[in-house]
């Protein structure tokens, strides 16, 4: 029984890195053959009609796969990346999470002993006591998971083994002062159960050097547990019981490192042609509009307590950006907390005349806590003299005694200690009152930082019936339900400007219409989803026939259904909120805000419900040329569900929710194995018609997601030889194609213009978004002197609601290498568009973008789609009396790709190389070795994903790269 069920953990290298073995629940067999899971059974991987690589422990260790991101440089079509809040993105065949927000599913499925995993913290962690990681390319909804469109990620745990006590530990030390440590212990219990017990603890210090206060961030200090239990009562029965726990608290940098080509002109902040080691335009963002003296004079408000002007120098004008992946001049160190459990049980019976049940259920719960300076870089407050004298003379009374119970709340809340002292910043939290609430971060520097966190839990039940009869027909039958509750999603945006503006605008506000003293609230930027429950199920199976001993047919059919509602809003300066007060959401002037304009009064969350249901199958034919030679040929049918996009501040509006994707994909394979077992060549050929990709882009400062077409082809080699029983060389390779299938129009964030020299790229000094105004009939001279004839107005008072003064500057040139034809101005939009269609006529016809000018993103690539990837792997087995030694270098090639959707230079992510090596002995019978190894051996800052900042921020670029060079030894036993 034991022997039969050892199929259930079995892996070995598939990805043809090191010599593969058959791996069973309780030991290793000396054979070649290679067992996967991939569908739902143990099977030869050299049968198994689906793309499919595979890892054992063993092959983990030889080619330094110690983490996820580690796990992506061997795979054909396979990347990996961190992305911008506290999410990755595991790109396949050009599919990844291209869509954010708390209601995207995942493309690529994450699973855990064939359970799905939601929002799961894996990536963070590092590989220990790994049964098998198998990698599924392409669609696989007709048995696992929720129908993911680009394929599966199954992660194995190894399962306790009831044929005797054995241990393992090892310990590690590199560089970065890294120590990691792993153990094992697995006990049988009397001899019907047994008991297995691993953990990891990793500790090192930072990659990345701080020339603030010469620290060291981005450090790690983390662990795992995990305890399983095996009982197998009877022959036909086996229990399964498993939980895995997982613990962070560091500092981690979510946001690696920014760069942008610096526009002078502030309307922009970063250009559009290429990325520097530079710092954005801070006169762009939403702070330097709102808190500038030309837009505090349209507003009547006194230019004394303006922070600057937008034509003047911005906090970072001085700043340098080190030009070092690994170096940042910060005054805020970045926190990052997370916990996950784990939990899993299961039941496998025999049934009895060839048939099987198997019942298995998970729970899983997920915090998340991560933040870190907005800019990475440290402001300047030299601008801010003028402004914060008059704030404390406001607040002394000087300015007139009817001021100062406005301003003095204001002053005590945000400099305590005068205009030279500390600058006080609101601290991200709940009751949304900041540092006026006393939730406050004081320092000598202003402050600019942000806040993601989340918590989620989830739980699963799945049931699969399937045959292992004699004849040619087979079945499988399941179902799942699941739930999953997120009580927390908030992403929050902190900064002493955001606090100056909504303290001096709210209190003049309040003053002005004798209201008790107040702030504009929340001082912080909280796009916040309260309650987001999720419902699904889905019906699945397959039905396998054999004609002959060669040739079988597979037919799959799987139905889903998911149910989705979702309660956020998103808040700031929204609201009046009086001085002292403990909770600014139950201000008696939250009526003024409406999260949902949709529906009629003052609603406090936008909620919405959506429902989806879906079938989906897959059709496969393989033949059996001969026992080692298989092709195969498969269409299957993907689907991954829609959803709900996050609400966006009430002036702006984007499409509420977003539609399911689809894909037909094609696929051809051709599994070989020649020279009786000393080379292996697996081929695949593949061609996907995407229907509705969802797609992510950035507007006002949130995340939203639209539907695309696309179209994705490509080939995949692996291949293994084994010349002599020492030496082994394994390689792969890849080349993908993607491109954007239909006519698809959408603003590009960085271009607002789309590259027409007869239009103008305007910067909003009342909500530091961006707009565009192009000419109807082309006419360069004609669109720039309407807009110019609009600020003319605006600066003599002559636009109700806008006092006279704010000294708007014409229109002008950006520079000559920035990538931009179109001019640029400060201005207001709303205005521009009113505006348009009485006085635009004079100036040849106009017409204002108020998401910018769309560019048709017809026949671009997909963002995380290298066009090649190669990797190469050799070994040598040396024997030393008892001893062996083994020398293993790798070489990794993974092509350029884009990291937006738009594409050009600005947006490339350039080709990379890494090169690993290692040199291990082993003691006799492998019972002990130790190991010298280093990774990145060439310490290349090689580039994964990209992210573009919205407009009100500033337009800079997050970067995200593969760990440094990092090398050390490493030393285990077990018996």
């Amino acid at each position: 029984m034991r022997g039969k069920l050892t199929l259930l953990a079995t892996v070995c290298a598939s990805a043809f890195a090191v010599p593969a073995y058959a791996q069973n629940a309780d030991e290793t067999n000396d054979s070649d053959v290679i067992i996967v899971n991939a569908q739902r059974t143990g099977e030869k991987l050299q049968d198994v009609p689906i793309a499919v690589s595979a890892f054992s422990t063993e092959a983990l260790e030889k080619q330094q796969i110690k983490n996820t991101s580690d796990l992506q440089l061997t795979l054909p079509n396979v990347t990996f990346t961190k992305t911008n809040f506290t999410s990755a993105s595991f790109t396949i065949r050009g599919i990844g999470d291209l869509c954010v927000g708390v209601t995207c599913d995942s493309a690529t499925a994450i699973h855990i002993n064939d359970a799905p995993q939601f929002g799961t913290r894996l990536f963070e962690g590092e590989f220990y006591d790994m049964g098998q990681i198998e990698v599924l390319r392409g669609p696989q909804g007709t048995l696992f998971g929720r129908n993911a469109t680009s394929g599966v990620v199954n992660f194995r745990t190894a399962r306790p083994s009831l044929s005797g006590l054995a241990a393992s530990a090892e310990v590690e030390y590199g560089n970065y002062n890294g120590v990691k440590v792993k153990g094992m212990v697995n006990a049988p219990i009397a001899d019907i159960a047994a008991v297995r017990l691993a953990g990891f603890y990793l500790n090192r210090d930072g990659y990345t050097k701080n020339l603030f206060d010469n620290s060291r961030i981005d450090d790690r200090d983390m662990y795992g547990l995990r305890g399983s239990i095996r009982i197998e009562p009877s022959s036909g029965t086996t229990i399964d019981f498993m939980a895995q726990y997982f613990h962070e608290r560091d500092s981690r940098m979510r946001i690696q490192k920014q760069m942008c080509q610096r526009d002078p002109t502030g309307i922009l902040g970063c250009l559009n042609a290429r990325r520097d080691f530079s710092t954005t335009n801070a006169n762009t963002t939403f702070v330097g509009v709102l808190t500038s003296k030309e837009f505090f004079a349209t507003q009547g408000v006194p230019t004394a307590f303006a922070l600057g002007s937008i034509y003047g120098p911005d906090v970072y004008a001085s700043v340098v950006n080190p030009a070092d992946m690994r170096t940042v001049n910060t005054d805020f160190t970045p926190s990052y907390y997370t916990q996950e459990l784990v939990l899993q049980g299961s039941i496998e019976q025999e049934l009895g005349s060839g048939l099987s049940l198997k019942v298995s259920g998970n729970y899983q719960k997920v915090d998340i806590d991560s933040s870190q300076d907005y800019n990475n870089s440290v402001q300047s407050r030299a601008g801010y003299v003028t402004a914060l004298n008059t704030l404390q003379a406001a607040a002394s009374g000087l300015l007139g005694a009817g001021l100062q119970p406005y301003f003095a709340p204001l002053a005590a809340a945000l400099i305590p200690n005068g205009p030279s002292g500390n600058l006080c910043t609101s601290l991200p939290e709940e009751t949304g009152t900041g540092a006026f609430g006393g939730h406050a971060i004081c320092s000598p520097t202003p402050q600019d930082f942000d806040r993601s966190n989340q918590n989620h839990s989830n739980w699963t039940a799945e049931a699969i019936l399937s045959s292992k009869w004699d004849g040619p027909f087979n079945f499988l039958l399941g179902g799942i339900y699941g739930k999953v509750h997120m009580t927390e999603n908030s992403y929050y945006i902190d900064s002493f400007g955001i606090d100056y503006f909504t303290g001096v605008f709210g209190s003049f506000k309040s003053y002005g219409a004798s209201l008790p003293p107040s702030y504009l609230g929340t001082p912080t930027y909280r796009n916040y989803s309260a309650d987001m429950r999720v419902t699904t199920y889905g019906l699945f199976g397959e039905a396998y026939y054999k004609f002959s001993d060669s040739v079988k047919l597979t037919l799959g059919l799987r139905y889903n259904h998911d149910e989705k509602e979702l309660s956020a809003r998103t808040t700031l300066a929204s609201f009046l909120v009086p001085y002292g007060s403990t909770d600014a959401y139950s201000s008696p002037f939250i009526v003024a805000y409406d999260a949902d304009a949709g529906i009629a009064g003052n609603q406090l969350f936008q909620v919405r419900k959506v429902s989806y249901g879906e079938w989906t199958g897959r059709a496969v034919i393989d033949w059996n040329v001969t026992p080692d030679n298989l092709l195969y040929a498969s269409y299957s049918r993907g689907y991954k569900s829609g959803g709900i996009n996050p609400p966006l501040s009430p002036v702006f509006s984007v499409p509420e929710g977003f539609k399911p994707e689809f894909v037909n994909a094609f696929e051809i394979g051709s599994k070989n194995t020649f020279a009786n077992g000393k080379v292996t060549l697996n081929l695949t050929g593949f061609y996907y018609d995407y229907k509705d990709l969802q797609l992510s882009r950035i507007v006002a400062r949130t995340s939203v997601n639209d539907n695309v077409s696309a179209k994705i082809y490509g080939i995949e080699a692996e291949a293994i030889l084994r010349p002599t029983p020492e030496l082994t060389i394994n390689l792969s390779g890849s080349y993908l194609h993607t491109e954007v299938s239909e006519d698809k129009f959408l603003a590009n964030p960085r271009d607002f213009g789309a590259g027409r020299s007869d239009a103008v790229i305007i910067k909003d000094i009342t909500n530091g978004a961006n707009c565009a105004v192009a000419s109807t009939s082309g006419s360069k001279t004609g669109v720039n002197g309407y807009v110019n004839y609009v600020n003319s107005l605006i600066n003599a008072g002559a636009i109700p609601g806008l006092a006279a003064g704010a000294g708007l500057q014409p229109t002008t040139a950006f520079p000559a290498d920035g990538g931009i034809a179109s001019t640029g101005a400060f201005s207001v939009c709303g205005v521009l568009d009113a505006l348009a269609s009485s006085a635009g006529g004079s100036f040849g016809g106009v017409q204002v973008y108020s998401s910018g000018i769309p560019t048709n993103i017809k026949g671009n690539k997909l963002p995380g789609a290298p066009d090649y990837k190669f990797s190469a792997g050799v070994q040598y087995a040396a024997a030393i009396g008892d001893l062996t030694l083994t020398p293993r270098a790798d070489f990794i090639y993974t092509g350029k790709s884009v990291g937006n959707i738009f594409g050009g230079t600005v947006n490339e992510v350039p080709s990379f190389t890494q090169v690993n090596a290692q040199l291990q002995l082993d003691g006799p019978d492998k019972k002990w070795f130790a190991r010298a190894w280093v990774q990145n051996l060439f310490d290349k800052n090689s580039i994964t994903g990209l992210y573009v900042t919205d407009q009100s921020s500033g337009n800079y670029t997050n970067v995200f790269t593969l760990e440094p060079r990092r090398y050390g030894i490493t030393a285990g036993v077990k018996f």
